[in-house]
């Protein structure tokens, strides 16, 4: 017997489970610090309710583990825990809205293997029902941007809107049948290139002229706000294009690029799409990806508004990225008593926020610092007697060897821009 896991999957031993446990209770922390309470649903689910036409589509059912029971019934293992989630509200429509869920679980997909995508992996999602207001939107990518700052990761969000492809869709004339195959073409702009995308929208037909003009709507040039007001000289109806400028407007202060060839790939999208990338990461897949289907609850009931708006986190692609940094813990800072006792001042950066580690072993400052390096501790922090006198802490930033002298309240804002 050949002793090995299924294609695709993998075993995650101590060393690495530790690593991702430590992920999930920061996510929890923040889930939880945002209002959202936990829920759980089972792995399996009924084929009719992944496979409904308002679920994950004809793309992702390509890629659902298919199974049955003794009894023959049709099940599925989930693709995704949005559906599921969708599944419960229909089973409970009297609870009081919105209701704010997260869950976190492992789902699956037949799906192609690489660099940090794996069949079975973990997702971490945060979804509100009931609320069509833009303001969960901008909740939602506040929490995301806090949890990449708080991991020592630096997040690049990709926002558009589902009715934007529509209407340019639209604008285009292009033909009802086939706007899903060509958004979904759209999609693949990012990675693979225009002419590959150029080469897949003739194979489905597409007018040449008609390619060239898409590939250019949909790649406006300058800022965020340039980019709508080009779009709005095509297509100034769109309400689509005054959602993204709301979300854009509310999330002031975020690394946020609107991006109108976005897509993703699930059909069940109507407004808001978002994907997170790392920058400076050997992790090029999107790490977080959400978005908004206000239809995808109501018409697999058949009828009633639940209008919803979620975000995904994918586990196993940020354990790759942070075991990329080389952390090997949340410690943001590690303090090096110089023959003195820091305890006060520990416990007062811990008040701050600042997660805070300290030598109690004695070592010399050389030691301290291999220490702090093995452990990718971003911050060191030296303390002898005149910055207990003076109140001021030296700190060095171990990746860039600059120091700073700054006072114990100014310590967050030095290392979490707080």
């Amino acid at each position: 017997m050949n002793l090995e896991t299924p294609k695709g999957m993998k075993d995650s031993l101590p060393e690495e489970e530790i690593v991702k446990q430590n992920i999930i209770r920061r996510l929890t922390s923040i889930f939880e610090l945002y209002g959202f309470s936990p829920m759980d649903t089972p792995a399996v689910e009924k084929w009719d309710v992944l496979s409904s036409k308002y679920a994950g589509g004809e793309e992702i059912l390509k890629e659902t583990f298919k199974l049955s029971d003794q009894g023959k019934r049709s099940l599925g293992l989930r693709y995704d825990l949005t559906v599921p989630f969708a599944r419960v509200v229909g089973m409970n429509q009297k609870m009081k809205m919105p209701f704010k869920r997260y869950q976190i679980g492992k789902v699956w997909r037949d799906g192609p293997i690489g660099m940090a995508r794996y069949r079975e992996f973990w997702q971490c999602d945060v979804d509100v029902v009931g609320a069509k207001t833009m303001g969960y939107e901008s909740e939602i990518l506040f929490l995301a941007a806090r949890f990449f700052k708080e991991s020592g990761l630096k997040p690049l969000i990709r926002i558009n809107n589902r009715k934007i492809l529509n209407d340019i869709m639209e604008y285009l004339k292009i033909e009802k049948k086939l706007r899903d195959t060509v958004i979904l073409s759209v999609d693949k702009l990012a990675k693979a290139g225009k002419e590959e995308v150029t080469k897949e929208l003739t194979g489905k037909g597409i007018d040449k002229d008609k390619i060239i003009e898409l590939l250019k709507i949909i790649t406006p040039s300058g800022t965020n706000k340039e980019a709508i007001k080009q779009l709005k000289n095509l297509i100034p109806d769109s309400i689509g294009l005054t959602e993204i400028s709301d979300v854009l407007d509310r999330c002031n202060g975020l690394d946020v690029v609107f991006d109108a060839s976005l897509a993703r790939g699930l059909s069940y999208y109507t407004g808001t799409i978002i994907e997170i990338f790392l920058k400076g990461s050997k992790v090029t897949s999107s790490v977080c990806a959400g978005g908004r289907y206000d239809d995808l609850i109501g018409k697999t009931l058949g009828g009633g508004e639940f209008p919803a708006v979620g975000i995904s986190f994918g586990l196993s692609r940020i354990y790759d990225a942070i075991k990329e940094t080389g952390r090997k813990t949340v410690s943001d800072l590690y303090v090096i008593p110089i023959g003195t006792d820091c305890t006060k001042i520990v416990e007062k950066l811990r008040d701050l926020g600042v997660k805070t580690e300290m030598d109690l072993s004695g070592r010399g400052p050389s030691k301290n610092m291999k220490y702090a390096n093995s452990q990718g501790i971003p911050f060191v922090a030296f303390v002898g007697e005149e910055e207990q006198k003076s109140g001021k802490l030296k700190i060095k930033d171990m990746e860039s060897g600059k120091e700073s002298v700054v006072g114990i309240d100014e310590v967050p804002r030095l290392i979490l821009g707080t």
